[in-house]
């Protein structure tokens, strides 16, 4: 296994790390295949992987709520005695919190459910800039120097899926974030932070935990005729999960890449991957540049995000219902991107409150028929998650 210094924490993590939110399930997502997941979290700390990445909601049956990922790595990891041979990285559910005591009581209950007096990276989950704003609010950077000066948290940061600008400005407000966790593989490096995001965490020294790095195994899996005709051009033959895996670690400016295996055969794979240094030729870069170019061909429609026909008053995101809707149109599967559709856009500001009112129509730069592609984004997602 290789390791990377993650940023200011001064801690060495093996650059691949382990995400326990698709741990293999029995009969619904809630219900953790407890033997199996356990045979592949062994594995991988026995050879090198010594950061294991969970959340509040993980491995439950609905995007809220306390889910069982925490419950079965502190139950692993106390079974196995394993708790001091690793780093634990969690994340507090910043949309839940409605109270300053409300940080306090998810902190208590995840470290319950970890079993551990102490977690080594703490995050605020999946920062938006309302919910931000709402924390801020609520004194959350005095909520985590007290969890610093207490040893009950050793590392703060937050995850986010938001936009540069927003992502900088964060990190400008509290000089005591050491670590930032954001979505990056090669089709994301202009979606969100992406890369420019990562540039300016390597500026100024925090840690960068990578998210998605397969786009939840889409990049991996049915892979397009067109792409693969793509891939066999490539000076050194790799396989898909080889090229997503070692495009990232090829950057500078990545510290760990998180993979939520779900496989002991996926878990053996990324290891060995982790475990080889593959300097990607400035050829073969141009063959990952390409795959790109040629994934975005299949988009559901042309919208550049030039933002013209906002805001929408009646409330809709049309932007990010449309941008959400062609990445996932782009690899096949309302899943590559459902979760971000249903939690990072509100309930009445998704594609089908849109009540085709058609005022946005003069303003798009595509001429695109907005209202007609929001009804598309409707059918595609549905109304509720229902995509684990």
């Amino acid at each position: 296994m290789l390791y990377n210094t993650l940023g200011k924490t001064g801690l060495e993590v093996s650059r691949l790390g382990f995400g326990t939110m698709r741990l293999p399930t029995v009969n619904s997502n809630s219900q953790i295949n407890e033997k199996e997941a356990s045979e592949m979290l062994k594995y991988g700390i026995e050879n090198g992987i010594n950061l294991i990445d969970t959340a509040y909601p993980y491995h439950n049956d609905t995007l809220e709520g306390s889910g069982n990922s925490e419950r079965f790595v502190g139950k692993f990891l106390k079974e196995n005695s394993l708790r001091d041979e690793v780093l634990i990285s969690t994340k507090s559910p910043s949309w839940a919190i409605e109270t300053k005591q409300d940080f306090n009581m998810y902190l208590d209950e995840q470290l319950e459910k970890l079993q551990t007096d102490y977690i080594d990276i703490y995050l605020l989950h999946s920062l938006t800039v309302p919910d931000w704003e709402k924390v801020k609010n609520l004194d959350v950077l005095d909520f985590l120097d007290d969890c610093l000066s207490s040893g009950k948290v050793k590392h703060v940061g937050f995850s986010s899926h938001i936009e540069v600008d927003y992502l900088i400005e964060i990190l400008d407000e509290y000089s005591k974030w050491e670590v930032v966790l954001t979505q990056m593989n090669y089709l994301d490096e202009y979606y969100q932070s992406g890369v420019m995001g990562l540039n300016y965490l390597k500026e100024v020294n925090v840690g960068s935990m990578i998210m998605e790095p397969l786009r939840g195994g889409r990049l991996v899996q049915n892979i397009p005729k067109e792409v693969q005709e793509i891939w066999d051009m490539a000076e050194t033959k790799r396989t898909p999960v080889e090229w997503a895996l070692q495009y990232l670690w090829n950057r500078d400016d990545v510290d760990c890449v998180l993979s939520g295996m779900t496989s002991l055969e996926q878990v053996k794979d990324n290891v060995r991957i982790a475990s080889t240094e593959d300097i990607i030729s400035d050829y073969d870069q141009e063959i990952i540049r390409e795959v790109a170019r040629t994934y975005r061909t299949f988009m559901g429609n042309r919208c550049t995000r030039c933002g013209y026909c906002m805001p929408c008053p009646h409330g809709v995101d049309i932007i990010n219902c449309l941008t959400e809707y062609n990445i996932a149109h782009m690899m096949g599967d309302p899943k590559a991107s459902a979760m971000q559709y249903f939690t990072l856009i509100d309930d009445d500001s998704r594609a089908d409150s849109c009540i085709d009112c058609k005022e946005c129509l003069p303003f798009c730069t595509q001429m695109l028929n907005i209202p007609e592609e929001l009804v598309k984004v409707h059918e595609y997602f549905g109304s509720e998650f229902d995509h684990f």
